[in-house]
Formats: structure tokens, C-alpha cells, sequence
């Protein structure tokens, strides 16, 4: 956003500097704040910190179903939105902070993995939409998924 402010900003010199009069004195002083307020505001960003992108499950049976919350802190400038979260496949449910996240606020995205069908090492990946500069980020999880022996349960992680 900065860019386009200058840019904008350049473009506006270069169009008003061809004609003969000075443009730099037809700047009052309000348009000059409000300019500069605008550059000011195009500045804020929310900044997203997780205690951890990374989780792993360990070993668990075939037929289990795991969860395990990630954190996160907005340690930016703005509001942090957080508009989607969207799983690798489909044993994968997320679910997310859906208000918005003032500075120096936490929000959680939780994912369930349902282990049904699934066997051997499972790696996963939760894609994370959201309002920073960055505009997404990728969670990881893994698993070691054992042949089924018994029932089927919920374990949170």
C-alpha cells in the first residue's frame, strides 16, 4: 500500500510539474497533512505470531480422532482478520477465530484429523488466509497412523 501511495504521489508531481507555475505552491498546508496522514495510516499492518506453526500427533491408532488448537498473537499495527483456513484434504476439519484480532490480541485455529483410512506417516498442511502483508501462512501437522486394534476415540493434543 505504501507503494501505490507513492506511486500516486509521483504520478501527481509529474502531471502538475509539466505545467509553468510552481505545484509545490499550490500545496496548502491541510493538503499537505492530510497527505502525510494518509502515508502515515497506509503503514498500519497486522502482524500474525504463532506460538507454533508446526504440531505432531505422534503415534495413534487407525480410526482416531486428534485435535490440537494452534495460538496466535496479532503483534501488528491493525485489526488482524483471519478469512480463511482451509485444510490439504478432507480427514482435516479446521475451525478459526472469525472476529477480528486487535493489536497485541490472541486468536486460536483449532484442527480435528480424523485418522480414518489413513496409515503410516501422515503430513498435512493447513492454509491460513488472512489480512497481513504476507497474506497467508501454512500450518503443519504429522502423524504416525497405526493399524486400527480396538475402538475408535478422541484424543486432543
Amino acid at each position: 500500500m505504501k507503494r501505490s501511495v507513492a506511486m500516486l504521489a509521483i504520478a501527481a508531481l509529474a502531471l502538475t510539474s509539466c505545467k509553468k507555475e510552481n505545484a509545490a505552491l499550490r500545496i496548502d498546508d491541510a493538503t499537505a497533512k492530510k497527505a502525510e496522514l494518509a502515508h502515515a495510516e497506509s503503514g498500519k499492518l497486522p502482524v500474525i505470531k504463532f506460538a507454533s506453526m508446526d504440531h505432531d500427533f505422534g503415534t495413534i491408532e487407525e480410526g482416531t480422532t486428534v485435535e490440537h488448537t494452534y495460538t496466535f498473537t496479532n503483534e501488528g499495527t491493525a485489526d488482524l482478520v483471519v478469512s480463511n483456513v482451509k485444510a490439504s484434504c478432507g480427514c482435516t476439519i479446521p475451525s478459526y477465530t472469525q472476529s477480528p484480532v486487535k493489536p497485541g490480541g490472541t486468536g486460536e485455529i483449532k484442527v480435528t484429523f480424523n485418522s480414518s483410512g489413513k496409515s503410516g506417516n501422515q503430513s498435512k498442511q493447513v492454509t491460513v488466509t488472512l489480512n497481513t502483508e504476507k497474506g497467508t501462512e501454512i500450518l503443519n501437522f504429522k502423524a504416525n497412523v497405526t493399524p486400527k486394534a480396538g475402538g475408535i476415540g478422541v484424543v486432543k493434543h
